[in-house]
């Protein structure tokens, strides 16, 4: 990705979100747009018109960190939004971002560990799985293939979860919040993109989906970014019904890239006797992934 373009797109995204009202400061008459202009984000941040200039035209390379930090500041980042930021001017040093290496002629995953598929089928209560960073599920527990059933299909080509996203129409049915769920998946991979920007896999896949969907091009057009972390999500399953899940995303610390993520239900609850009916026919199901 062309790193000059996406320090630009992501600094004058930021200053567009960010209203005179929001920032303290006095809008004045005949205002054209209604985020900042570019001499009050430098002001904010104590920086010169031309150095901020500079900064959002993509010349990031050798930006101090308390240059990026009074940045920050000044657009009212959010700490993931900051975090991106850093790794876009790491990516311009050329110096490898969040501990991973430069790994421009990267083709295919890393067998996964077995430790790791172990440890993975030792989660029995909730769905469990891996992923990547370019949004590949590499492995589930069995209580995790009987949940993302309508994912995975009849086996073959690797899932992928912005695939089914964006491309495959049952996304919509089992994913209620449909519209929240795109806005995560796409912040998501710009995060990653953000800290390894190297990455051809996730690199074709942003390729791939912005041609083939409307919705993803925009959403990437937006230039937002989070991370997963926990929370709670909303499913329409097709043997089980609507299930209300909380999660948990774990880093993978000896797979850079590698997250996993675990669903659980609130005890007692309805949707915890549907995992439970879940479970039960998974148990009688030959499942091919």
């Amino acid at each position: 990705m062309d790193n000059r373009a996406e320090v630009r797109e992501y600094l004058m995204s930021r200053r567009a979100k960010l209203t005179p009202e929001l920032a303290g400061i006095p809008s004045g008459p005949n205002r054209r747009v209604k985020g900042l202009r570019r001499s009050e984000v430098a002001m904010l941040a104590g920086v010169s018109v031309e150095y901020y200039s500079k900064l959002e035209r993509g010349t990031i390379a050798g930006a101090s960190a308390s240059v990026l930090d009074a940045i920050s500041e000044a657009l009212q980042l959010n700490d993931t939004e900051r975090a991106h930021l850093f790794d876009l001017a790491r990516a311009a040093d050329g110096i490898p971002t969040s501990g991973r290496s430069r790994r421009r002629g990267i083709t295919r995953n890393p067998a996964l560990r077995p430790s790791l598929q172990w440890a993975l089928r030792s989660i029995t209560d909730g769905p469990a799985f891996v992923r990547n960073a370019h949004q590949d599920m590499v492995a589930t527990n069995d209580l995790g293939r009987a949940f993302y059933s309508p994912v995975i299909g009849d086996g073959g080509r690797t899932p992928n979860l912005a695939r089914f996203q964006f491309l495959d129409p049952a996304s919509r049915d089992f994913y209620p919040d449909w519209d929240l769920f795109a806005d995560m998946c796409v912040a998501i991979m710009r995060a990653e993109a953000g800290r390894d920007p190297h990455n051809k896999l996730l690199q074709d896949l942003v390729g791939e989906l912005s041609t083939r969907s409307d919705v993803f091009r925009r959403l990437w057009g937006a230039h937002d970014v989070r991370t997963h972390g926990s929370g709670t999500k909303r499913f329409t399953h097709p043997v089980v019904g609507e299930l209300t899940l909380s999660y948990e995303e774990l880093a993978v610390t000896a797979d850079p890239g590698h997250v996993l993520l675990v669903y659980s239900a609130e005890p007692g609850s309805p949707s915890a006797e549907r995992l439970s009916l879940l479970a039960s026919w998974a148990a009688s199901q030959p499942i091919a992934w």
